[in-house]
């Protein structure tokens, strides 16, 4: 008996395992990407949310690719909202020369707002 076959009706290669034919089924290879915080958010969303869709970028062997340009996508644009936001609402050097708490304060209150909208954005993403 061959070790392996091709059934044509649907397109499946078999594997032999003793008496028995098994589908051969592999994940293809993937390269590595380094996925953050955002990417992670991102894949939970698709599991619990999107099944269908998270399975078919695992099995296909795009996930981590799109996780990672997800990723890369959300870092840029939180840093752009917060430039944009402190441009807008004064907060600039000066500020953090003259009353360091304050613009501590302003800060941190910027970057939460940018990336409550990042999150939302992010979770909408498909």
């Amino acid at each position: 008996m061959e070790k392996y076959i091709y059934d044509n009706s649907n397109g499946l290669w078999y594997e032999l395992h003793g008496d028995y034919y098994l589908p051969y089924l592999a994940i293809p290879k993937e390269e590595v990407h380094t996925i953050g915080i955002w990417g992670r958010k991102h894949q939970q969303y698709l599991r619990e949310h999107h099944p269908i869709l998270y399975n078919d970028l695992l099995f296909s062997g795009k996930l981590y690719g799109y996780l990672a340009d997800i990723d890369t996508q959300a870092r840029n644009k939180l840093d752009l909202l917060v430039t944009q936001l402190a441009e807008k609402e004064g907060i600039n050097d000066q500020l953090k020369e003259q009353e360091q708490l304050a613009w501590v304060k302003a800060m941190n209150n910027i970057r939460n707002r940018a990336e409550e909208i990042i999150n939302k954005e992010l979770m909408l993403a498909e």
